[in-house]
């Protein structure tokens, strides 16, 4: 039978098959442990039951994979959906293109989600979609608590096995339990004092929603560093540059200090978001300073 591995704790890996919608817990033949190779959740398989207790089967094949991500482990990923609060807590920018970059370092399609919408403020929010429409992302608003536009999140979804990621108690486990009842996600309430959420997430796991759909919640993080990227290939990763770089007169320029810099003189006419910039300066720094630790 063909299926999807959709979680693997110590050794064991729970196989979604779609033909009879039951989950089997299977080990995987020891061929591929010989081989190097080691099964990822997200990972289309081949599973025999035969002679096996119900239930249970062993991985006999691993399917071609389409792709692999580093962070977290999983296979056949075709998008990522990256949820902040729009409100409460304040959305973390810096954090949120820290993600970016690490989607896109991993070729990942990402829809950008802030939640939150009914307490946040109208220009904030204003302000959210220029700044990463600006730069090319596809993005969202919502207030899952009220269950406003999840309908269209569920309808961008569809087909897909979608990454979820961001910060702890921004709504991604809400979001999960909205899409799938049955999957039981534990919640964290946001602390009222330190306006930040509870860890809740604590293993990789895909949420089988509908045909051929599947969502990843990913642990919440607090903080990200991005280290294996050189601060050379930083601005590769902020797509508004690009149709300015071709004015600046160096080759190279790294759109700091340099003279004659067609991105700084984008930024000052406000063609170029100053929180984005903001953000690119302080990362590209923390680059250079990562070899003197």
């Amino acid at each position: 039978m063909k299926g999807k591995i959709i979680k693997g704790i110590a050794g064991f890996y729970y196989v979604h098959v779609p033909m009879d919608d039951n989950i089997y817990e299977c080990k995987a033949k020891g061929i591929f442990r010989n081989q190097n190779i080691k099964p990822l959740v997200g990972d289309d398989v081949l599973i025999d039951t035969d002679n096996q207790p119900e239930g249970c089967g062993t991985i006999s094949g691993i399917l071609p994979r389409k792709n692999e991500l580093i962070r977290p482990a999983v296979a056949n990923v075709d998008q990522a959906m990256v949820i902040f609060a729009a409100a409460e807590p304040d959305p973390n920018l810096n954090l949120l293109d820290r993600f970016l970059i690490m989607m896109q370092k991993q070729k990942l399609d990402t829809v950008v989600c802030f939640n939150k919408m009914d307490i946040a403020d109208e220009k904030e929010l204003a302000l959210l979609e220029e700044t990463y429409r600006l730069c090319g992302y596809q993005v969202v608003f919502t207030s899952l608590r009220r269950q406003d536009g999840i309908l269209g999140l569920r309808e961008m979804l569809k087909g897909k096995t979608t990454v979820l990621a961001g910060p702890s108690g921004v709504g991604k486990s809400t979001f999960i339990n909205l899409l799938q009842p049955e999957a039981r996600m534990e919640t964290g309430n946001v602390s009222s004092k330190i306006k930040r959420g509870k860890h809740t997430t604590r293993h990789s796991e895909l949420i089988y929603v509908e045909q051929d759909t599947y969502v990843m919640d990913t642990p919440g993080f607090s903080s990200l560093y991005i280290n294996e990227i050189e601060k050379e290939e930083l601005k590769s990763y902020f797509t508004e540059f690009k149709e300015y770089e071709e004015g600046c007169r160096f080759g190279g320029c790294s759109h700091l200090n340099e003279p004659g810099c067609a991105v700084k003189q984008a930024l000052a006419d406000e063609k170029i978001s100053k929180i984005r910039y903001g953000n690119y300066v302080v990362l590209y720094n923390e680059l250079k300073d990562k070899k003197r630790y």
